[in-house]
């Protein structure tokens, strides 16, 4: 493993990713340009998600392949560790926005449709990540005791490619009756491709490849990657676009040479130190659906709808405002349960 003194550049990009994924929930460009919104939001902004099942990657998963086998017992704990924290964040959560799918009258009625939501789709908008990251680590777990580094890193990436055949690209090869026939045998089970089978485990495995591997890169080299991918990546998004292939937009396939050289560039970069930064980030994306919902309200109750909800840059930073307070609440409430409970 490289040899990093402190990865605070990383945990502090937890907020930023946060925020962006604030972003595809709001649109906050909409009201002055649909194709500058796109292009900031549903291209940039979906590097949020895949930076933080890095992370999960980088710190829970390189671990467990480093030592697995001469510490297999100490190795696995952390990984059911993980697994059992991001389950019981999982079910916490679902409880949390029941009353709001109750009231909303989207609660499915079905078995089959339940366990599609739990499984793969997330039992709120935003909450596929959770089982996504669990399904996604479980999978890697198993292919980790039968496979080499070099044939996970094939399957992930044939992997990604299907998602991204099925999100970005769909109505394009759709037009293939037998490839339509297979995505729609997929869909029957999960409404995307982004979730644990084919979104999830790339970027997880990029985690343990870029935690346990050789590669060191000079921050500068770091950037010019970064900025000439994301280019590409950005005009791989627009042409998706334009010409309406996507049945959705969270896959594409210069998201990964972004991603990689984004950790890399962060990785070779200082940071401030701010202990609250992993809490915080991860009580953002947790709430801000609940925020969005209160502001609303609010907006209504105010008669201010036209300015906090109707002009999207004003909806999307009182949204953000709105998580960041409700955030920085349940974690001073955790510090001082912690505070308490240590008396």
């Amino acid at each position: 493993m490289k040899c990093r003194k402190t990865y605070d550049a990383i945990d502090n990009f937890r907020l930023v990713a946060a925020v962006l994924i604030v972003a595809i929930h709001t649109a906050p460009l909409a009201s002055f340009s649909d194709t500058a919104d796109f292009l900031v939001t549903y291209c940039l902004g979906r590097i949020g998600v895949p930076f933080f099942l890095m992370v999960s990657g980088f710190f829970v998963l390189a671990p467990y392949q480093r030592n697995r086998l001469s510490v297999h017992g100490r190795a696995l704990q952390g990984i059911w560790k993980f697994l059992k924290k991001t389950t019981i964040l999982y079910v916490v959560s679902t409880l949390l926005y029941l009353p709001i799918k109750i009231y909303s009258d989207n609660v499915k009625g079905d078995v089959g449709g339940w366990l599609k939501e739990i499984f793969f789709d997330g039992t709120f908008y935003h909450l596929w990540y959770l089982p996504a990251v669990i399904l996604g680590c479980l999978l890697l777990v198993g292919l980790l005791q039968f496979c080499s580094p070099a044939a996970i890193s094939i399957l992930t990436f044939v992997l990604y490619i299907l998602g991204v055949l099925g999100d970005s690209y769909y109505h394009l090869v759709s037009q293939i009756p037998f490839v339509k026939a297979m995505y729609d045998g997929i869909f029957a089970v999960s409404s995307y491709t982004r979730n644990g089978i084919f979104f999830a485990p790339v970027f997880l495995w990029m985690g343990v490849l870029i935690a346990n591997g050789k590669v060191r890169m000079e921050r500068r080299q770091a950037q010019i990657g970064f900025l000439i991918s994301l280019t590409g990546m950005l005009l791989e998004g627009f042409v998706s676009y334009l010409f309406e292939w996507q049945k959705h937009n969270s896959m594409y396939i210069l998201l990964i040479p972004v991603m990689f050289f984004l950790f890399e560039w962060l990785l070779a970069s200082d940071g401030m130190e701010i202990d609250i930064v992993r809490d915080l980030s991860m009580y953002i994306y947790i709430l801000h659906p609940l925020c969005i919902v209160l502001v609303r309200g609010a907006a209504g109750a105010l008669k201010m709808t036209k300015i906090l909800v109707d002009q999207s840059l004003v909806h999307y930073l009182a949204v953000v405002a709105a998580s960041v307070i409700l955030s920085l609440v349940v974690v001073e409430i955790k510090l001082l349960y912690r505070r308490w409970s240590n008396v």
